[in-house]
């Protein structure tokens, strides 16, 4: 099992000796949706904790969303709940990079290449990409690392 799946179990116990009702719903809803993702398809696979924190980053977004539609539509209290939900769910995410952060990474990524004899323009910037991808993995906006990327090498 991995290591932020088990936290997960774990943080099951503890909300329930709490008696924090939202973070248990919140939490098991969670592992629901990861023992879904597992046992879909043929044949069952265990997700890895990037695969795990892909998926709880995707739930922070839908909660986000849902609390938007509620607050448009009046519902203020509902809104409030699905905020909540959000904020249990992103306390186990990574803590996103900053802007600074991931240009220092891109600008390290493209010394590397060059110190490796690579003539960089943007035809490499797939080569480029890569390890900063591996480094940032949800972390930051992907589209944001590509414009990042796009300016370092114009």
């Amino acid at each position: 099992m991995t290591m932020l799946k088990e936290r997960l179990h774990a943080d099951v116990v503890a909300h329930m000796k709490d008696g924090n009702k939202v973070a248990l719903t919140t939490v098991r809803n969670v592992l629901g949706e990861i023992e879904t993702r597992e046992k879909s398809g043929k044949t069952p696979v265990e997700l890895d904790d990037a695969q795990i924190t892909a998926l709880l980053q995707k739930e922070a977004a839908k909660r986000h969303d849902t609390a938007r539609i509620y607050t448009e539509a009046g519902e203020k209290d509902r809104a409030a709940a699905e905020i909540a939900e959000a904020d249990v769910i992103e306390a186990y995410l990574p803590r996103p990079l900053t802007a600074a952060e991931v240009e220092a990474i891109v600008d390290e990524a493209i010394e590397e290449l060059k110190a490796g004899g690579a003539e960089l323009s943007m035809r490499q910037m797939g080569a480029v990409m890569k390890p900063v991808t591996a480094k940032v993995a949800g972390r930051f906006d992907g589209k944001a690392v590509s414009d990042i990327v796009r300016s370092r090498l114009a």
